[in-house]
């Protein structure tokens, strides 16, 4: 049976119990000390928004920056998306803004997951005749460069296997939800890489699995999902969300399945957004919310440097619109000022 296999992969190891126990502190911390004035949640779910739209469609090969993907949704009242990247982008803004302010009454279940698909992609014209149905046709996950396949990680669910499948992973969470019997951490993962392993959408599949976490999260009551962008932090680990995803796929479902390495993974990137998240509650210190990539930037400037952005992607080895978004946040965060205009802008630290 289905729902044996996917309670008999899941081995909980000390390293994991603790950080469940560190995440849920964390959390009683955010939820019981919140003293965020109103006006600056709207701003920082606003924020949390554009990021995570640009994080989560970058993963899969679009290439806005987020200055672009703000300056575009500011707009898009005004002029509906022309090309492939904006359909991407307005697609997922909306439907992430939706799951913010709704996510109460979407109960995770087939309907529900094609609605979403369906709002996912409704700017998308090379989706119109898919979105919010399962694939007809194989597919496989794989690494994008470019918006071009670099490696193919494993083949996905077949399409005729797919209906049946879903029905046993949807089944599976019910049952889940009814007993209480495994934590909701650990049950998020496990029906997170089940569905990337099914791949049950000729499209968005990547996309739609980061959009559900931040649903699944909240309906278990993580509050500050809205606040600190997870799908920020899994892009800028992107490497090891495949690594992690290659590594659970080897023996998936075989008699040695063991979801260890994809719940590592997941649980590393929520600790990461909780403790961003009692960082906010800290009040005034910019520096608490940097991610690690940020802040090794942000040490480059600490000697009174003046640095371009090549210049800074040369000193630390990270692709280009990863530097530039992180050099936007120091700026955001008022940590670095901007001298010039153009080819010639370069950087340095405020005083």
């Amino acid at each position: 049976m289905k729902e044996n296999r996917l309670n008999k992969r899941i081995t909980l190891s000390n390293e994991i119990l603790l950080k469940i126990g560190e995440i849920d502190e964390l959390k009683g911390k955010w939820s019981g000390s919140l003293s965020l004035n109103p006006r600056i949640l709207g701003q920082l779910k606003r924020s949390v928004i554009i990021t995570s739209t640009g994080s989560s469609t970058r993963i899969e090969g679009v290439a806005m920056t987020d200055q672009e993907i703000e300056r575009f949704l500011r707009g898009i009242n005004q002029a509906a998306p022309k090309n492939r990247d904006e359909q991407e982008v307005a697609g997922y803004a909306d439907l992430l803004g939706r799951i913010f302010d709704n996510y109460n009454s979407l109960k995770i279940t087939e309907g529900m997951i094609f609605q979403l698909h369906d709002i996912m992609l409704k700017f998308s014209k090379k989706d119109e005749l898919h979105r919010g149905k399962y694939k007809t046709k194989d597919n496989k996950v794989a690494i994008l460069e470019n918006g071009r396949v670099k490696t193919i990680l494993f083949e996905a669910t077949a399409p005729w296997l797919v209906k049946k499948e879903m029905d046993d992973v949807l089944e599976w969470l019910k049952e889940r939800q009814e007993k209480k019997d495994i934590h909701s951490l650990v049950v998020i993962a496990s029906f997170i890489f089940e569905f990337l392993a099914i791949h049950p959408f000729q499209d968005g599949n990547g996309r739609l699995s980061r959009a559900v976490t931040n649903l699944m999260m909240l309906q278990n009551g993580y509050a500050y999902i809205p606040y600190v962008s997870l799908e920020e932090i899994i892009e800028e680990r992107k490497s090891e969300y495949y690594l992690a995803l290659r590594k659970t796929q080897k023996n998936h479902k075989t008699e040695s399945e063991n979801i260890e390495p994809w719940l590592v993974f997941f649980l590393d990137c929520v600790y990461t957004q909780v403790k961003k998240a009692i960082d906010l509650l800290g009040g005034n210190n910019s520096e608490n919310l940097l991610s690690e990539i940020q802040k090794k930037i942000y040490n480059l400037f600490v000697r009174g440097d003046e640095l371009s952005v090549s210049e800074i992607q040369n000193k630390i080895n990270v692709p280009l619109p990863t530097v530039k978004k992180s050099v936007a946040r120091l700026l955001e965060y008022k940590l670095i000022e901007k001298l010039g205009q153009g080819p010639a802008t370069r950087y340095k630290k405020l005083k």
